[in-house]
């Protein structure tokens, strides 16, 4: 089936640059966060395991890309984000929250990346912040409502461009041969968390060294027009490799095999940031931001409920929502799942959950109610995979 013999997605639903590839292409359809997106091509397993085994392609054009300048950008995102963003260097990303100002408790309206690129020739810092597609409005639409009067400018450039992630132990030296040479090594000496501007398949490229997967990979982002050509140039260069177009069904299970919090699962409006491992992204001392005092009462108590690491050692999956109760005696109600799944790396299930920590040391035996039964599981440490320095990875020893 040819891109123009694809039938029109609904009005209601937004298309990334990609979404009629995807759909031409054998991509099951469905709605994200108000976005046509692909869940899956041919299985969520095999597509899973190719981003384990070599490369994983995957378009998350939908979510948000904002762009922040003028002589103000850096000290007014300073002055919003639970990262310190002062000091941030040109090329580098950092993973935040973004809090809005309310009586109470803290409100969680995103997490996010805030990057800075190279500064424009006024000497003025150009930033840039990456956002969850479901959030993106509002978060703009808070943004907006903090501007000052001048010096700083807020361009939601998410409908103009396209997002790549290309992502497995092969990911970055494969990018990086669409490039010209200097380009290309430019890529392959990146950092975590750092980016540069590539030409890539012969198109002008943001490219980070970030992904969402656990792997290591690239994300590269480029004009709306040009997303076609490089997605087919870097999908062919992988397809060798035994690499492939992947969906979001794969993405979850990857980023759950990796551990890592999902905004809506893991991470609510409420949630405490230091109870579920994220105080990395809460820098405290010295600043001053929306909902900054109620974090450091959070941080300077004992959460009742802290996330923990579930293997269910068999085949079926815990879900969201499901209780999570003492193993045997009494049968207490102590927690509940955040997030679960089979885990095609492991080749059982897996769960992420909010339990009582009396009943999170490693090691321990719970139970999960899925319908009507009892699935015994075992606490484990987080993440279920992490990838080897080398390249490729396993499960972490039981």
């Amino acid at each position: 089936m040819s891109e123009s013999a694809t039938p029109r997605v609904p009005a209601s639903l937004r298309e990334t640059p990609l979404c009629r590839w995807h759909a031409a292409h054998g991509g099951r359809m469905v709605d994200f966060a108000g976005w046509n997106m692909p869940v899956q091509y041919t299985s969520i397993v095999d597509e899973h395991l190719a981003a384990r085994a070599a490369v994983g392609l995957f378009d998350v054009s939908h979510m948000g890309r904002l762009s922040v300048t003028g002589p103000g950008s850096l000290d007014w995102l300073e002055s919003l984000l639970t990262r310190k963003v002062a000091g941030i260097a040109p090329g580098q990303f950092r993973y935040t929250l973004v809090t809005a100002d309310a009586p109470g408790p803290v409100v969680i309206l995103d997490d996010a990346l805030v990057s800075r690129d190279t500064d424009a020739a006024d000497g003025s810092p150009r930033m840039g912040l990456v956002v969850n597609a479901g959030n993106r409005e509002r978060v703009v639409a808070w943004l907006r409502s903090r501007l000052p009067a001048a010096g700083v400018d807020l361009v939601d450039q998410t409908l103009a461009t396209a997002m790549i992630a290309v992502q497995g132990p092969q990911a970055v030296e494969l990018v990086a041969t669409l490039c010209p040479p200097a380009d290309g090594a430019r890529i392959i000496a990146l950092g975590t968390y750092r980016g540069t501007t590539a030409s890539v398949a012969g198109r002008l490229a943001a490219v980070s060294r970030t992904g969402y997967t656990g792997e290591d990979g690239v994300e590269v982002t480029v004009a709306a027009a040009d997303a076609v050509a490089v997605w087919e140039a870097i999908l062919a260069a992988a397809a060798p490799l035994g690499g492939r177009a992947c969906g979001l069904g794969a993405r979850d299970t990857l980023r759950l095999e990796a551990g890592m919090p999902l905004y809506g699962h893991e991470l609510l409006p409420h949630t405490d940031p230091f109870a579920i491992g994220l105080g990395l992204a809460v820098n405290l001392e010295g600043r001053s931001f929306p909902g900054s005092g109620a974090l450091a009462i959070m941080k300077a108590a004992t959460p009742e409920r802290v996330r923990i690491g579930l293997d269910l050692g068999s085949k079926r999956s815990a879900r969201e929502g499901n209780l999570v109760f003492t193993s045997g005696g009494d049968g207490r109600e102590v927690g509940v799942v955040t997030s679960g799944s089979f885990a095609p790396t492991i080749g059982h299930a897996v769960a992420m959950a909010l339990v009582d920590r009396d009943r999170a040391a490693e090691g321990g035996m719970l139970d999960i109610a899925i319908r009507d039964a009892r699935q015994p599981a075992r606490v484990v440490g987080l993440p279920f995979f992490k990838r080897s320095p080398a390249g490729g990875g396993k499960p972490p020893a039981a």
